[in-house]
């Protein structure tokens, strides 16, 4: 489990294909402070450390992943958000992130407001019964504040810090990102259809 509060941006130094997923190696200064077998968050993905060479680990995408993530389209390079788990002994500054991610969704636009910047996300409209004002959202693995919402869509204020310490700095318009939907609310939702049937 995580937090959504991004501790290093990695880079992707290699990406291999393995039969329909991917090997992943990244370039970070966590690699000392990881070991195999670790969980490490990347771009709100839960991942599985398989190797530690220096400062690179190796992490294997599996075909659904690749297929329900935006990591069926990562490109050696590409700079990504990284999150090692929550310790049971701290404290959870952000929401609880589980790695696992809930659909895909797209930047519709990007804009300032002093020094901070909004982002509009467009997102797929099974989401839509997760998603309440003021709630917790998942953006590429970062913990945001839901500050505006519409029908297939929301708004969500970035603060100067977090966009010079993430990868949302990245975004443009048109960009996928990962959106993972604040586990709570999807309990309360399946409790209830549950009581429906």
């Amino acid at each position: 489990m995580f937090t959504g509060i991004v501790e290093g941006i990695g880079s992707l130094a290699e990406v291999k294909g393995t039969g329909g997923g991917y090997r992943v190696r990244i370039h970070t200064s966590l690699a000392s402070q990881l070991k195999i077998g670790d969980s490490l968050a990347v771009n709100g993905v839960c991942l599985t450390v398989i190797l530690i060479d220096g400062e690179h680990v190796l992490a294997d995408v599996g075909p659904e992943t690749a297929r329900v993530t935006t990591f069926g389209a990562l490109q050696r390079g590409q700079e990504v958000n990284l999150e090692r788990p929550m310790r049971a002994d701290g404290r959870v500054d952000g929401h609880f992130v589980l790695g696992h991610v809930d659909g895909v969704g797209v930047v519709e636009e990007v804009r300032h407001e002093g020094e901070s910047h909004w982002l509009t996300i467009g997102f797929p409209p099974a989401l839509a019964p997760y998603f309440i004002r003021k709630g917790s959202i998942a953006v590429e693995g970062v913990s945001l504040t839901v500050a505006g919402l519409g029908e297939r869509q929301f708004d969500v204020m970035v603060i100067p810090h977090t966009w010079s310490h993430t990868v949302l700095k990245n975004l443009r318009k048109g960009d996928k990102v990962n959106l993972e939907c604040d586990m709570i609310g999807k309990y309360v939702v399946r409790a209830m259809e549950a009581r429906k049937q």
